[in-house]
């Protein structure tokens, strides 16, 4: 059976990640703060100040409304990931004069600080930022707040990665990561023409065990979680790869083996383009 998703409330999760992660930073052996990561050339120091930069960001802008301006006009998904990836290399260009122990330290005090500002909003106020990479316009506080959440456990994810420590993968951290990262499908497949009832199903198995599917109705396409016994196109992935592939940390989904793919490749490459980050 298939039914529609709902809205889900991932703040009361917040803070039992932010613990993980200071746990996580905690026992880090000098060495381990240089690692390189999943993220690009980012080292772990440089996605703990990431994540630190987004903390203050978000601080200064929703609860003491500085404003973000951009250097010039945002009118495309191009120009929104020119300036947040501009924001972001300045934020850890800026870091860089931080110790591991500042890092720390200024990561528990600003992630308790924005915790208790994402878990004080009601979960159907009109959210800070829309989640562009969604495809939203405008969203609502949950999403935006599952954003955040989303935001913080894949860049943890990319620091236990690196060390080689057990990755988040149980459902308790998973199926809210899935639920909110897998809304991004409706608009990768945008502007894919198909035949009406064209499903597609991604099928995650492995810690967490979920599926959805993606169904073609008149000129749109509507997600929804389960799946039909026989979808058009089909993906299975383990839970360890699907977070990989969607938060762009699997160089070649088509090669994986953790990745298994059927049908037309005109329906499987959206799904395997997606990513529920801003590029």
């Amino acid at each position: 059976m298939m039914q529609p998703l709902t809205p889900i409330d991932t703040t009361p999760l917040l803070r039992p990640l932010l613990e993980e992660l200071i746990a996580l930073l905690r026992g880090l052996a000098p060495g381990e703060w240089l690692r390189p990561t999943v993220a690009g050339r980012w080292r772990v120091r440089d996605v703990a100040a990431h994540l630190l930069d987004n903390d203050l960001r978000r601080l200064a802008a929703g609860r003491d409304g500085q404003p973000l301006v951009p250097d010039r006009p945002i009118t495309s998904a191009r120009d929104l990931g020119r300036f947040v990836n501009a924001l972001n290399a300045e934020g850890v260009s800026w870091a860089a004069r931080l110790s591991p122990r500042l890092l720390l330290e200024l990561l528990e005090t600003s992630g308790a600080w924005l915790i208790d500002l994402l878990s004080a909003v009601p979960l159907e106020a009109p959210a800070l930022w829309p989640v562009s990479w969604a495809g939203e316009a405008q969203s609502a506080h949950w999403m935006d707040a599952g954003r955040e959440y989303t935001e913080r456990w894949h860049h943890q994810a990319q620091i236990r990665d690196a060390v080689g420590a057990p990755l988040l993968l149980a459902p308790r951290w998973m199926a809210p990561l899935l639920d909110i990262s897998i809304r991004v499908l409706p608009y990768a497949y945008a502007g894919v023409d198909a035949p009406e009832g064209t499903a597609v199903t991604i099928d995650v198995h492995g810690e967490t065990t979920a599926n959805w599917t993606l169904e073609r109705r008149g000129t749109a396409w509507h997600l929804q979680a389960g799946r039909p016994d026989q979808p058009d196109v089909l993906v299975s992935a383990t839970t360890d790869a699907i977070w990989r592939l969607l938060y762009n940390a699997l160089p070649d989904p088509v090669a994986d083996p953790r990745i298994v793919v059927s049908g037309p490749e005109a329906l499987v490459r959206p799904l395997l383009d997606a990513r529920s980050v801003v590029l």
